[in-house]
């Protein structure tokens, strides 16, 4: 490479830094949060808990799930659905079955993935329920969660909305990784434009703490609409957008919290599974990819060489990894100094993902995460 091109390089890498950190301070203006003094009006609701092999988190999810659902103020049934695990949390759930209903998962049809499939008989099972909240396993609820949520969702005029939990990272790989989940959307997606735009790119979800209006989401098709995608809450907020709705992701710090992985082996297995799917396609991965590359560790590499330029796009690729965590309840030093490591190794893990997508060697809980047909 010459010495001009490099130069060019490092200059448009540092300018896409720069015009993220401006997005990023946007954004922070726009975003919407979950506020845990809320008070909504009571309505009848549904806390759809989908699990599989949690035999470890189900009962302190359970009585976390009940605790705030005794906390809302009117109607709140809570459902959790056992998706065929085998590790004995179908017995922990029948230990639990006064706290809560319990639905046993029937085996999943051709044509659809197992989380698409248990929410959709979850979303059957909720009844007249207005508000549809699916949870995950792993995630931990204060007690004013649900209230926050709803409130959100009927101040906000919205459909469906995601209030984000904050991420719990121990150890290196976690630390490095984690972080960039809210970063990413944050730092690159226009949050006032993507709340009223219908266009598929301009979409973010989190189903870890997912709220739905019931009848937007039968009018979106359910989860039937969704039945094939790996990632099946970003693509319920793009049927829904189809079908004339509106929703956005959220900051849910205060009333959430989620360890996704446990070292780094389950986060590799983890990301694996899913990011070929994030981008649309291999071709929109390598885009991505390569952007998140020039922008944010080429103008690191050139710093170290003597670039003021570099140094300037290094420094405003971190000062979007300190707003964010800020706000978001994460750990702001000195993990955001590694920035341009963390994009590496997401990098790193986007390419793994696609590959083994080309392979056909995806699997998730001792299931393909191909659809049978």
């Amino acid at each position: 490479m010459s010495t001009s091109v490099g130069r060019w390089t490092v200059r448009a890498g540092t300018a896409l830094a720069v015009c993220s950190l401006g997005l990023t301070i946007d954004n922070l203006r726009r975003l919407r949060v979950a506020t845990p003094a809320a008070s909504p009006m009571p309505e009848d609701i549904a806390v759809l808990l989908p699990v599989r092999d949690e035999v470890d988190r189900v009962e302190g999810c359970v009585r976390e799930l009940t605790a705030a659902a005794a906390h809302w103020p009117g109607n709140a049934r809570v459902i959790v659905l056992d998706d065929e695990s085998s590790d004995g949390t179908a017995e922990v759930l029948r230990d639990l079955g006064h706290l809560v209903e319990v639905v046993s998962g029937v085996r999943t049809p051709s044509g659809w993935l197992g989380k698409p499939w248990a929410c959709q008989q979850l979303a059957d099972a909720a009844g007249d329920a207005s508000v549809l909240i699916f949870v995950d396993a792993d995630v931990n609820l204060a007690v004013s969660a649900l209230t926050a949520t709803v409130d959100l969702l009927r101040s906000s005029g919205l459909d469906l909305v995601c209030p984000y939990p904050r991420q719990e990272a121990n150890g290196a790989a976690e630390r490095l990784v984690q972080p960039l989940l809210q970063w990413s959307w944050m730092s690159t997606l226009p949050l006032g434009i993507a709340e009223r735009s219908a266009r598929p790119s301009l979409t973010a979800a989190n189903g870890q703490l997912l709220a739905v209006d019931a009848a937007a989401y039968r009018r979106a098709g359910g989860h039937a609409a969704v039945r094939a995608e790996v990632l099946e809450d970003i693509g319920l907020l793009r049927a829904l957008k189809r079908a004339g709705g509106r929703g956005v992701v959220a900051e849910g710090s205060r009333i959430a919290s989620c360890r996704m992985y446990d070292g780094w082996t389950d986060l590799r297995a983890g990301y694996t599974k899913s990011l070929w799917a994030a981008f649309g396609s291999p071709l929109g991965a390598a885009a991505v990819t390569l952007l998140m590359l020039l922008s944010h560790v080429v103008p690191a590499l050139a710093a170290l060489r003597g670039s003021r330029m570099g140094l300037a796009g290094y420094l405003a690729g971190v000062a979007t990894r300190v707003l964010v965590a800020r706000r978001t309840g994460a750990r702001a030093y000195p993990d955001a100094w590694a920035h341009p490591i963390s994009v590496a190794v997401f990098s790193a893990l986007t390419a793994d993902s696609v590959i083994a997508r080309r392979r056909g060697t995806l699997r998730w809980k001792g299931r393909s995460v191909e659809v049978r047909r």
